[in-house]
Parts: structure tokens; sequence; C-alpha cells
């Protein structure tokens, strides 16, 4: 099933956050240099800090504090000829809270009505039909069932999107300006500077993934949190996510717990596998309707 992506607007109005994320942008301010980041998500985790912030932070059985830093890049020399990284997402574990849309929203200022990142909802009925959504990209969480549906629900579950940072970028192939570009260490990027909106990387991306802000009027899309990576951070959407869903690290690293992934059990799949697109994105636990 070809990725359906939120849709996206050229409103130049200024970004709007959903209620729990503001309460949750004023929360952190507010605290200023009081409390670090990972602190912060410590006492959600820990429910000292409750309240509307439970809608963006959802406390389960397997909640815990997520990591801050990139094992063996945190602290070291980074050499960028030298650097292997995946990223896997496991749908089993997705709640659909769009904590990481959030988080996502912040870190970039993305304007309303587009999304780097969004989570979609699958509702398979009685019949097997699969119906897909992601209102306001998953930006407020799914807190209530869809009411256009009259059909009974056999099942529900939430797929996150994002770059999937292809080995070979049909993006990077139709750049006529070489705006679009991939990095010695494999992260397809967008020199803003060069970007002329000609919107033919959007065209070719098999995932959905781009936009024109309507701001710069240039593309944009995930980076994975390049300017974290360098620094040995994980991407902020990896570091706020609750239940562990998104997981990210070092290939280099045969400690790091996507390298267990990668070459332990379990089925591990790509999005649109005949592209040929080679992605450096892997979903665990995903369902013939995704892939």
């Amino acid at each position: 099933m070809k990725p359906i992506g939120p849709s996206h607007n050229s409103s130049s109005e200024p970004v709007h956050l959903p209620d729990q994320a503001e309460q949750l942008n004023q929360m952190i301010d507010q605290m200023g240099n009081k409390m670090d980041r990972r602190t912060f998500i410590q006492k959600v985790m820990n429910g000292t800090i409750a309240g509307s912030l439970l809608l963006v932070f959802p406390l389960t059985a397997d909640t815990f504090v997520p990591e801050e830093e990139i094992p063996g890049v945190r602290n070291e020399p980074y050499d960028i000829f030298d650097q292997h990284f995946a990223f896997v997402v496991d749908i089993t574990r997705c709640i659909g809270c769009g904590a990481c849309c959030v988080a996502d929203k912040r870190e970039y200022n993305v304007p309303d009505g587009n999304y780097r990142t969004w989570v979609e909802r699958y509702v398979k009925d009685l019949d097997d039909n699969i119906h897909v959504d992601s209102p306001n990209g998953g930006l407020d969480g799914y807190q209530t069932p869809r009411k256009d549906l009259d059909d009974r629900t056999r099942d529900t579950f939430f797929v996150p999107k994002l770059c999937n940072m292809c080995k070979e970028a049909p993006c990077v192939q139709v750049c006529p300006v070489g705006a679009t570009f991939k990095t010695p260490d494999g992260f397809v990027l967008v020199d803003s500077t060069r970007c002329v909106g000609c919107a033919y990387c959007i065209q070719a991306c098999p995932y959905s993934v781009r936009f024109i802000n309507p701001r710069t009027r240039v593309v944009e899309k995930c980076t994975w949190c390049y300017h974290r990576v360098r620094k040995g951070l994980l991407p902020a959407c990896v570091e706020v996510c609750p239940t562990g869903a998104r997981k990210f690290g070092s290939l280099k690293d045969e400690t790091s717990e996507v390298y267990k992934i990668l070459r332990g059990e379990g089925v591990l799949t790509v999005l649109r596998r005949e592209m040929g697109t080679w992605p450096g994105l892997y979903y665990k636990g995903a369902r013939m309707e995704v892939i």
C-alpha cells in the first residue's frame, strides 16, 4: 500500500501546536535551567509531572526513560566517512500518542499543515477492509475512535512515517540543481540555499515525506535530526517516545540496540521494497497492509 502521507497546505500562518503540546512547551520553558530535557522526561514518566501531559506521554506497563545519547558516538571523534546508522520503528509498540510529532514540530518549528514525521492510524473492520487516516499528522494523538465508520472494528494499529534515508535515493537523482544530496555518512539532506522549489524531488519520493515550506519556499523533510546525530545525540522523536517504538543507533557499534535488532531474530521489513531504494528505515511488526 502506498503511504498516504498527511495532507500539506500552503498556509503561511504562524505555527500553532495543539493544547497538549503548548502545555509541554510552556512547562519546559518555565523550568529553564532548573531541569534539563532528560530530567524533565524522567519526571513525566515517573508521574511527577502529570495532568494533560499524559495525553502526550501516556504511561504504560512498559514505559521506560528513553536514552538521550547514541552509544559509541557521543564524546567520540566523528569520522563522517566511517559511520553507518539505522532507524527501526516497532509498530507493535506504537500507541499513537503523538509525542514524536510534537517533539519534531518543536525542534524544527514546522509550519501548520506540514509534517516531517507523522503517525498513521490503520483501522481494520470485520470484513478485513483497511481504513487509513492521519488527522493533523497524528500530532494531537489518537484519543478517540473514528466516528465516520459504521462497521465494527477488528483491529487498530499505528504506523509512524518519516524519511527512509534511501541508499539509492530517487530524490537525489532528480534534483536539477544538486540541492538534495547524500552525505558520506549516509544522510539524505537538502541544501536550502540551492533549492529552487521545483518539487521534482517531492514527486520522485516513493514515501511522500517531502513538502515545500510555505515560509521559505524551499523543500523540507525529516533529516533524522542530523544536527543532533553529529553531536552524538538521538533524534528528538526517538528521545521522547514513551514506549521505545522508535530506535536509532550505529551499526558500527555491535553493542547498540539497532545492531542487535537487525542482526537478531524477528521479521524486519522496509516499505516499498520493490522500488529498489534500499531504505535505512526498518519496520518491525509491519503488516501486509502497510508494506
